[in-house]
């Protein structure tokens, strides 16, 4: 977190007249929000990167694209555009992540160190409406989109194990002829059918449409509701929003559209195994829990434990054909990208679990559950299961970066276009209802 602002301030320091730095708010634990502009265009672009604590490749994304906007006249001058680009919507927890950030770059290093808060706590998300916002780093995201009313933004993800895919408000037409050239020109595999848009309408080869927000229990807002979030809060002002997922780790098989040998069959091997996963890990905090304290600490880990452990159950039942009784809503045409999204899904969320578990236990000093032991072995086998079994492999920061650079100013390019047609502020169900909070890749 350190480096990102004062890589930023070097910048702004070596070109004072083209680039600003200026703080737009303060986090939970008093970090400040850093908002670093380039260009003096009216048409305003803004970036979002670390939404999510444990996807902290959207910084390094925010400083390719300023310095870039800085080299090509045509970024900024050229298309009367200034570039917003906050470097961290989430700092507290993006800190507690750093762990990992040094190395070594393996899935269970990842996975021990993993930090990500509690569904109500990820400030993307309005589970009260925007009026209802009281995390101060929310609030700071709308206070900026009402000040710059920006044609365009970019929510930067990452996907820990899977592929690159991008998630729209409006239709582009064209981004994903731009997305497969530059994932296949950096070795990057896209994702053909992740498990949060299981029921989202596909605008193109991992291209997807975000619905509307629309109320809905927990376990729905998983896997088919678009709740009320900061992605459709400058909808009024013609906004275009793109969320741009940039994989971690990569699967070959999350783009293989190949009809399945027997798809039931996958289905309730994945689905058993998170249900047994889930028991395994509920016997493990049972046994915790006791002795844990009542720190601020130790709530913060436990609030995402509680909340993986509450969905798990309900995912695994969505996904079983054996449980499907003609009133739940009927799972997609099913390929090989497609279950093998769920399969990284199910995993996903148990070893999130056992990780966040493994640091609670380590970070009392103590195990006198003696549950360490098989808390590694259990991370150990999962993240074996991903590499092996999933074929999971390490993509470098480097090409990361360069893929997520690449689909934002394709998309930049793109909602240009768009903007120039006229805001769509009279499409209908963009309200500002309450919603259920939803996790999200």
């Amino acid at each position: 977190m350190d480096e990102l602002g004062a890589r930023a301030a070097a910048l702004v320091a070596r070109r004072p007249r083209d680039a600003r730095l200026r703080r737009v708010g303060t986090s939970r634990a008093g970090t400040p929000l850093w908002l670093l502009s380039v260009g003096h265009g009216s048409r305003q672009a803004l970036v979002v990167a670390g939404p999510h604590a444990n996807e902290p490749v959207g910084g390094a994304t925010a400083l390719r694209l300023a310095e870039r906007a800085l080299a090509d006249p045509r970024l900024c001058e050229g298309a009367d555009a200034t570039w917003n680009l906050l470097l961290c919507l989430d700092p507290d927890g993006s800190r507690r992540n750093e762990a990992w950030l040094s190395g070594p770059y393996t899935l269970g290093n990842y996975f021990r160190h993993f930090f990500r808060p509690g569904f109500l706590e990820q400030p993307e998300w309005l589970p009260d409406g925007a009026d209802g916002a009281t995390l101060p780093e929310t609030r700071a995201l709308l206070d900026l989109q009402d000040e710059l009313r920006p044609f365009l933004q970019c929510s930067l993800h990452g996907v820990d194990v899977g592929g690159a895919f991008v998630e729209l408000t409006h239709e582009l037409p064209g981004i994903a002829q731009r997305v497969a050239h530059s994932a296949t020109r950096l070795g990057i595999p896209r994702e053909l059918g992740p498990y949060d848009t299981l029921y989202w309408p596909a605008l193109g080869p991992a291209v997807y449409r975000i619905p509307p927000p629309r109320r809905g229990d927990l376990a729905a807002a998983i896997t088919e509701a678009a709740v009320e979030s900061t992605w459709f809060h400058p909808h009024p002002y013609g906004t275009v929003t793109a969320v741009v997922e940039a994989p971690m780790w990569g699967v070959a098989a999350v783009e293989d559209a190949t009809p399945p040998a027997d798809a039931d069959a996958v289905l309730r091997a994945v689905s058993h195994t998170l249900r047994r996963d889930t028991r395994l890990l509920e016997g493990i905090l049972a046994r915790v829990r006791p002795v844990l304290d009542g720190s601020p600490d130790v709530a913060r880990l436990l609030a995402p434990v509680d909340d993986y452990l509450l969905v798990g159950p309900g995912l695994a039942d969505s996904w079983d054909p054996d449980l499907y009784d003609g009133g739940a809503r009927p799972l997609p045409s099913l390929d090989t990208a497609r279950l093998t999204a769920l399969r990284l899904a199910g995993r996903r969320v148990a070893l999130r679990t056992a990780g966040l578990l493994h640091q609670l236990v380590t970070g009392s000093g103590a195990d006198p559950r003696g549950v360490l032991p098989e808390l590694d072995r259990l991370i150990d086998e999962w993240c074996a299961d991903y590499r092996d079994g999933c074929g999971a492999r390490w993509i470098p920061v480097a090409r990361q970066v360069e893929y997520q650079a690449r689909v934002v100013l394709a998309v930049f390019e793109l909602a240009g276009r768009h903007a120039r047609v006229g805001p769509l502020s009279g499409e209908t169900g963009c309200g500002s209802q309450t919603a259920v909070p939803m996790h999200r890749e």
